[in-house]
């Protein structure tokens, strides 16, 4: 079971980043197989103001573009979304009590680790090296696992 993070569907889907293709086969391979795939709503509305914004775009996508490449991913055999559950709350009171140094911005991050940690999904392919504060993930960055470097 594997997360994807919205900076790898944003680079996936933007051919004018240098990570587009690592990141666009770790995403189709994904796809291709039945095995349990995950997004969260807040990564999908983060890919959706990402990718519709001006100023982060050569070519911003019109809302309709965004959203239908979150559907056609979610439409595809073994992709679902993790929602939160009624242990959400103990799950995340449980997670602040062992990282309490967690701040600001981290707070987004934080919310899909108690997802992740919620569902028992531990992997999570992603660029942001911030996700290795949570000792529970393992975090697999698909420009490292092309290159071989780490």
């Amino acid at each position: 079971m594997l997360l994807f993070d919205t900076n790898v569907l944003v680079y996936a889907a933007n051919k004018d980043s240098a990570f587009h293709l690592p990141c666009s086969q770790w995403l189709a391979e994904a796809r291709r197989d039945p095995s349990p795939a995950f997004l969260t709503w807040s990564v999908c509305y983060e890919f959706l103001r990402v990718t519709t914004h001006p100023r982060v775009l050569r070519a911003p996508w019109s809302p309709k573009e965004a959203h239908r490449y979150l559907s056609d991913l979610l439409a595809s055999p073994g992709f679902d979304l993790l929602i939160s559950t009624p242990r959400h709350a103990a799950v995340l009171a449980q997670v602040m009590s062992e990282l309490p140094d967690l701040r600001g911005n981290s707070m987004h991050d934080l919310h899909i680790a108690v997802l992740m940690r919620e569902h028992g999904v531990s992997r999570i392919c992603t660029r942001d090296s911030d996700f290795r504060r949570f000792p529970f993930l393992t975090m697999i960055d698909p420009v490292q696992q092309l290159t071989g470097n780490e």
